[in-house]
This record gives C-alpha cells, structure tokens and sequence, in this order.
C-alpha cells in the first residue's frame, strides 16, 4: 500500500513470538519491531517508566535487550539477503559487546541501526548504533549463528 510504513521483520516472520525483546506475542514485553531501509535494518523503541537505572534514564540492561534483539533480527535479514532465501534461518546470539557513551534518557524514541560487519554462510556479525536525541548513547558488535535442527530455538520462526 502507498504511503503505509515498511512491515517489521518480526511481524512478517514471526508474529507468534514471545521473545521479551522483539515477540509481537508477548503483551509484556518490549516488542521491537525492526524494518529494512536501504542497507540498514532500524528500530523505534520507547521504553517504560518501570524501565528506568536511575531518575530520567534507562536501565543498561533494557539496552542490551534492545540492541541484542535487534540486531539478531538485523543478523537473520542479512543472512536471507546473502544467501536469496524466502524465510529466515533461526539464529541466536553467540555473542556480543556493548558500549555505554553516555546514559540514555528514558524521555526520547530511542532508534537503532544496524549493518553487517561479516556474513557467512552460518553466521552474521552486525554492528548496531543506539541514538536518543540525536546523539549516539550505545554501539554494539555482536555474532549471531543459525542454528541446525535439534537445537530448542530451530524452527521458532514458524
């Protein structure tokens, strides 16, 4: 439809979940919804006032959900594009790193964007930046793999 805004990932792949950070399932939780522009995948989050570290900012580790569940999104689109697959492989974090540059407030959208570092054939490394206000507050690097049957996260995208 024209002028309708770009569907999020996890609407399109999978709307059963109930991932804190990113299930469109799960009433409680953060509910990312993450979205392709250009070469990018970004997020729009605002987060609660039950989500606070201190008076006026958030909780790093609401942070680390955000980035990580985002960027895992981020991992599996960049996967599908590099390989021409119709649906995502499932991936989970194998790691990540977190850098705090300034508290970020608990006030603003907070917008993330990510990007491939290295796609492999079973593996994505994305780097994500998190911005409030204009102004960067996080980045992330994190490795994502695509995990085989067996696994308890294989198939969860339906």
């Amino acid at each position: 439809m024209a002028g309708s805004p770009p569907s999020a990932l996890q609407d399109r792949y999978a709307p059963s979940s109930v991932c804190f950070g990113c299930g469109p399932a799960n009433p409680k939780g953060l509910r990312i919804k993450s979205r392709v522009e250009g070469d990018s995948v970004v997020a729009d989050a605002k987060v609660a006032p039950h989500h606070l570290a201190f008076e006026g900012f958030v909780n790093g580790g609401i942070l680390g959900v955000l980035l990580d569940c985002h960027s895992n999104w981020a991992s599996l689109y960049y996967l599908m594009r590099s390989q021409g697959l119709s649906r995502p492989p499932a991936t989970v974090t194998s790691n990540y790193s977190v850098t705090f540059h300034r508290p970020t407030p608990i006030d603003r959208v907070l917008h993330l964007t990510s990007r491939p570092a290295e796609i492999r054939v079973d593996r994505a490394v994305v780097e994500t930046t998190l911005d409030a206000g204009g102004k960067t507050t996080a980045s992330f690097r994190g490795t994502f793999v695509a995990v085989k049957e067996g696994h308890p996260a294989y198939g969860r995208w339906g």
